[in-house]
């Protein structure tokens, strides 16, 4: 069979390509010669995604449980890959090709490209989380959950990572010490992050175990990832930009939307789940792993915001209150108060 000249100049390029890093073509064509056919399954990993669920009672609900916050652990890193992209220039994306230069340099629309992808993935879990909501029935999660003391979702380091990301750490500091550590060093601005007060024994200020774990494991972790991140965040890449990129309506409205998904949308569908499992005619108990999340959660209490140059007074003053007076309407009287 005779080639065409497309395929003979594709095997060319293949041939100077293997060249250039000292390896022999026929090498490579005789490995895809012997290889399998790929099957979905096996490029998924089907079979070892689905062996990861491993509850720890014989209610059947865990399993929901468990896999809806793997699937939340998985676009959580779908999230990362895109801030990796914005915060680096896309310079992470190794042997891409030389070609590709709109890849190599931040500009406004590759911002906006990405920034659309990551609140897409924020939407995608905010619309879902009803699963987590309805999803269980309520006698079976008050009884597994106590088996899985102190683990939380309060420990997810990937959502820490993503703030860390996103703003300068003067912006996520607890609410009672931001004023007097704006132009403090990062890491003591990230020694005083709001959710380290987030799992302490209120009588006391003790940290619960959750809180002292995750600290154990992760802390010095988030500090180096703070030297590396905080210089080149989403914030200094967009104030890195033009006068006239900056006032794009479109990059604008999608720093506003992740401001929004992150620190208000996010922590108020799980205020409104763990309402919903956890506090029903005045009872009051604390969230998995002993998390305070009825001060926690709220982001009228933190006013956590990553892009506040971005948003009038008003809309500051108002952090949060109009999500929690359209959705929590009707739950007012029955499930909680909303604080």
């Amino acid at each position: 069979m005779e080639l065409s000249e497309a395929t003979l100049n594709k095997i060319k390029i293949l041939k100077e390509k293997y060249a250039s890093i000292g390896q022999d073509l026929d090498s490579y064509l005789d490995g895809l010669i012997y290889a399998n056919p790929l099957t979905y399954w096996d490029y998924i990993e089907v079979d070892a995604l689905l062996s990861l669920q491993k509850p720890k009672t014989d209610f059947p609900d865990e399993k929901i449980f468990i896999v809806y916050h793997q699937i939340t652990e998985l676009y959580f890193s779908l999230i990362s890959h895109e801030i990796e992209q914005i915060c680096k220039n896309g310079k992470n994306v190794s042997d891409i090709g030389e070609d590709l230069g709109w890849f190599e340099t931040l500009d406004a629309s590759f911002l906006v490209a990405r920034l659309k992808r990551v609140n897409k993935y924020f939407e995608a879990l905010t619309n879902s989380f009803d699963i987590m909501r309805f999803g269980m029935e309520r006698e079976q999660f008050t009884k597994f959950r106590m088996s899985l003391l102190s683990a939380s979702g309060f420990q997810a380091a990937s959502y820490r990572y993503i703030e860390i990301a996103s703003t300068d750490l003067k912006y996520l500091v607890h609410e009672t010490k931001r004023a007097d550590l704006m132009d403090s060093d990062i890491h003591e601005q990230l020694d005083n992050i709001y959710w380290r007060r987030g799992a302490v024994v209120e009588a006391t200020g003790a940290k619960t175990l959750t809180l002292a774990d995750f600290e154990a494991k992760y802390l010095e972790k988030f500090h180096d990832f703070a030297d590396e991140y905080q210089p080149m965040n989403i914030w200094k890449k967009f104030k890195a930009l033009s006068a006239e990129d900056q006032a794009r309506p479109e990059l604008v409205k999608e720093m506003r939307e992740l401001d929004v998904n992150v620190n208000i949308n996010w922590p108020l569908v799980h205020f409104r789940t763990a309402a919903h499992y956890l506090a029903q005619k005045g009872d009051e108990s604390k969230g998995t792993g002993g998390t305070n999340w009825q001060n926690y959660l709220p982001p009228h209490f933190q006013k956590r915001v990553f892009y506040p140059e971005l948003w009038s007074e008003q809309e500051l003053n108002e952090w949060g209150k109009a999500w929690v007076d359209e959705v929590f309407a009707d739950h007012l009287n029955t499930e909680t108060q909303i604080p």
